[in-house]
């Protein structure tokens, strides 16, 4: 009797064992099949006491939206405060820009963003921070923002971000405590491009210095070129000439 009921414990915990692998491989495979990208935007629209306006950077934001769109992929918006997310570069001589502010379904996304209250990680394969100046008043200290990356990270997703976006990187931890650009490849707006556009007074940190202090292996090239890093599921890119190139290195990474 004893060694029945010894076999059918063991038959009972390989079951649990199977039914959790079988639960964990399902949410994989759910989290590569989704066909959602989160696209962060700050709610910051003002440089510091200098009076001058800011927002996200249209075309930080329309370039990898139009790469990932045309691929096949469903953009949502989420930002600090949710609602109507600030724009700065806005210039639709581009045409990317023109593309995507005149499409009348995402227009009306940008104007009318998520908070972070209302975002599901499990429904995203991916987490994409736009730049624009207005990103480094916001989107470093707001943990709603930085738990979704956690966990979109956790569940196998990609985290990125180009220019300053990766300032909502700075305080995002990994599942096991860890700041997630800890010992990784990362770039953003660097040093050098920040003084050349005088802002580095202004500014409430130095990004590339705070990325580096949380760990980063900080890879930059020279003033406004175009350089994008991809290190274990993390995407960066340095500037605004970069923003097109970040969405390609994103979708070449949801392939795999």
């Amino acid at each position: 009797m004893k060694k029945i009921q010894t076999v059918a414990v063991a038959v009972a915990a390989l079951l649990l064992t199977t039914l959790h692998l079988e639960s964990t491989a399902q949410t994989k495979k759910s989290i590569t099949m989704s066909k959602k990208i989160l696209f962060v935007v700050t709610s910051h629209d003002k440089k510091g006491n200098t009076g001058e306006p800011t927002g996200y950077y249209l075309g930080e934001v329309s370039h990898p939206w139009e790469v990932l769109h045309d691929a096949g992929y469903e953009i949502e918006f989420v930002s600090p405060k949710g609602g109507k997310a600030p724009v700065d570069g806005f210039d639709l001589n581009d045409p990317v820009n023109k593309k995507f502010w005149e499409d009348p379904a995402y227009h009306a996304k940008v104007e009318n963003t998520m908070k972070p209250s209302e975002v599901d990680p499990s429904k995203y394969a991916a987490i994409f921070y736009a730049g624009g100046h207005g990103a480094m008043w916001d989107l470093a200290d707001d943990k709603g923002l930085s738990d979704i990356a956690t966990k979109i990270y956790a569940n196998g997703g990609i985290v990125s971000a180009v220019c300053h976006g990766p300032a909502g990187l700075v305080n995002v931890k990994d599942a096991n405590g860890k700041y997630l650009v800890d010992g990784k490849k990362i770039n953003a707006f660097t040093n050098e491009e920040e003084e050349a556009v005088k802002m580095e007074k202004v500014v409430p940190f130095a990004l590339e210095s705070k990325l580096i202090e949380r760990g980063a292996k900080f890879e930059k090239s020279g003033l406004w070129q175009n350089h994008v890093t991809v290190d274990q599921r993390v995407i960066t890119g340095q500037n605004p000439q970069s923003a097109k190139s970040v969405g390609e290195a994103i979708l070449k990474e949801l392939k795999k």
